[in-house]
């Protein structure tokens, strides 16, 4: 059995990334598979171990990244990690599916740096600042300080575009969803 490769999709928020994978997962010819994420947070609601997450100990997660049990990992707020173990990269490619990830910038760029050539890293780019601003905005659901610090972060997200091997623009859903499927088939 082939080994499956890894499709790494990152963006600022307000990009459509979301929206690129939701549509790709309609395409069962993809073969495109999760990996479940850790975190050192409790679960949430009816949120079960091995399913939305692997629920592990602040002291656990600590002691499995200095251990490289990690591909990439965040302290996302002070004492909750977020992360993707390198046995649930390894458990969906070595079933032969394509692992698809959702990841921030510097977790993207890890993922390249540990996996190499079966690491296929994907940014995707707002069409312009102000389109990025009018898609937040859009959305309703954020305070205006929110959306300050958004655009904020993707000013510093879009400094790592050139450091992804594949550049696309979020100009228009259906296209986009098209060039990141040949990219997923051609390679």
């Amino acid at each position: 059995m082939n080994k499956g490769k890894i499709i790494v999709l990152s963006a600022p928020s307000g990009t459509g990334k979301s929206s690129i994978i939701k549509k790709l997962l309609e395409y069962p010819e993809l073969n495109l598979g999760f990996s479940v994420s850790a975190t050192s947070r409790a679960p949430r609601g009816a949120e079960q171990h091995g399913v939305e997450y692997y629920f592990i100990s602040q002291e656990e997660f600590k002691e499995k990244a200095e251990a490289g049990d990690f591909v990439e990992w965040e302290e996302v707020y002070p004492g909750t990690c977020y992360g993707t173990l390198k046995s649930e990269v390894q458990r969906v490619t070595d079933a032969g599916q394509n692992l698809i990830m959702d990841i921030d910038v510097k977790g993207g760029i890890n993922v390249k740096k540990c996996y190499g050539d079966q690491a296929i890293t994907i940014f995707i780019l707002p069409p312009s600042k102000e389109e990025l601003e009018r898609r937040l905005r859009g959305r309703g659901t954020d305070a205006d300080d929110v959306i300050r610090k958004r655009l904020d972060k993707a000013d510093y997200e879009l400094s790592f575009a050139s450091q992804f091997d594949v550049n696309i623009v979020n100009d228009d859903l259906d296209k986009a969803v098209s060039e990141v499927m040949q990219i997923i088939v051609g390679k």
